[in-house]
């Protein structure tokens, strides 16, 4: 079967969503398919940073006070607003620090390790900074990680089975730290399964969900995960570096911080500058230092748009929009090599499709000349994410059309192999 841009143009009809794509810049009017490393900017976050910037402008410190919403508690704010998309109670979720930053502030606050119970469980593809993150806890410990951290190998370097990393959940593990989404793959976990396998054997458990908060549903909460953490500059759409966010199940809020900061105090409290630490209520006392109100901001706007949406329509839209790039290739591209990284069923599959060739890297830099950003990682994955908030199905037709002609004409023959700049 052959697609044509008629028939994109009429699902792109069909798309209640559609009206969306209009609230976001488009860099150089490129088609964008590089939102699950960089979400684009849309015109409300936009607004949200030029009103903190006028707030500063006009009112000075009396911002953290009069702004609106008031800087004191903007945090707070937002994670209201996040917590949705997660599945999780309010108090649970805070906005705050970046990703590496927010698993050491868990890691120190819930990592005991005990005679019994002193390994960390990981995997051998989640993204490198989290093995850096944990083997330095071990190391502060005094334990050897080489011995002290167990990462459950893949198969294939491209997935994970749930089986092995369940039967490595041994009793000497304390903690088990795993990515929702492998993010080179696009293989989606299931989380829910692990999460009840770690409780029934008393270990904690904390997700990175860096490659699935605000592209898949999650009940972190229902599930009775201990922990989660992520970025906000991908699916999120919170800007280049934005403040990230964090979650810690009610059972653990009355554990102290196991690295403490004036910001994680009440609110009520919070500038008696006295030497007596008053920890927040919820995961709030989390926080360190005063918030990044500049690089907060965009996300306020963005989760607007995200309510106004609906998560579960953004979620099915996604799951169109993948299968109908994964079509494209079969059907369009079927003489030229590719193959396909990403599990092909909806509910293993989180926002993206990683299409495998050897000459990955030029055929980037290619796409990228002729006006598609895609994503490049190394060795030879091609990651093409159609964000739902801002692609369309005739964004994925003239993606794969751009590919078609590169492939049949060998373009990417002229462009010098080279890596590309990943976040």
């Amino acid at each position: 079967m052959k697609h044509t841009l008629e028939d994109a143009e009429e699902r792109d009809g069909a798309d209640a969503l559609r009206s969306f794509a209009a609230r976001f810049h488009r860099p150089n009017g490129a088609i964008y398919m590089d939102g699950n490393s960089l979400g684009l900017l849309s015109y409300d976050a936009e607004q949200a940073v030029l009103r903190v910037l006028n707030e500063w402008k006009t009112l000075g410190i009396d911002g953290w006070m009069h702004a609106e919403p008031a800087w004191l508690s903007l945090a707070e704010t937002l994670a209201a607003d996040l917590a949705p998309l997660i599945g999780a109670n309010a108090d649970e979720v805070i906005v705050t620090g970046t990703t590496t930053a927010n698993l050491h502030q868990l890691l120190a606050t819930l990592y005991n390790p005990r005679a019994e119970r002193t390994t960390i469980l990981a995997d051998a593809l989640n993204f490198p900074s989290d093995g850096y993150a944990l083997e330095s806890h071990l190391i502060g410990q005094g334990l050897d990680p080489q011995k002290s951290l167990v990462r459950v190998p893949s198969s294939n370097g491209l997935h994970l089975d749930e089986d092995q990393i369940i039967a490595a959940m041994t009793p000497d593990v304390q903690i088990a730290v795993l990515p929702s989404v492998i993010y080179h793959s696009g293989q989606l976990l299931d989380m829910e399964r692990l999460t009840h396998a770690a409780r029934a054997r008393s270990i904690l458990i904390g997700w990175d969900c860096s490659h699935s908060v605000g592209a898949v549903p999650h009940a972190l909460t229902a599930w009775g995960a201990d922990c989660a953490f992520w970025c906000s500059y991908k699916y999120l759409n919170g800007g280049c570096g934005a403040v990230g966010g964090l979650y810690l199940n009610r059972r653990h809020h009355q554990t102290l911080p196991g690295m403490a900061g004036w910001w994680g105090s009440r609110k009520d409290r919070q500038f008696d500058m006295t030497t007596e630490f008053h920890p927040a209520d919820g995961a709030g006392r989390l926080q360190i230092g005063t918030p990044h109100l500049l690089s907060m901001a965009p996300l306020q706007g963005s989760l607007k748009l995200f309510h106004e949406t609906g998560f579960e329509a953004l979620r099915a839209k996604s799951l169109l929009l993948t299968a109908y790039l994964m079509e494209l290739v079969e059907t369009e591209l079927s003489e030229h090599g590719f193959t396909f990284a990403n599990p092909r069923e909806p509910h293993r599959r989180g926002g993206h499709v990683a299409l495998i060739h050897e000459e990955a890297a030029r055929i980037c830099k290619a796409l990228k000349a002729a006006g598609i950003v895609p994503d490049f990682r190394a060795p030879n994955i091609i990651r093409l994410t159609p964000a739902p908030l801002y692609n369309s199905f005739v964004d994925c037709w003239n993606t794969i059309a751009a590919l078609k002609r590169i492939m049949d004409n060998q373009h990417y023959t002229n462009h010098p192999l080279g890596r590309e700049l990943v976040a």
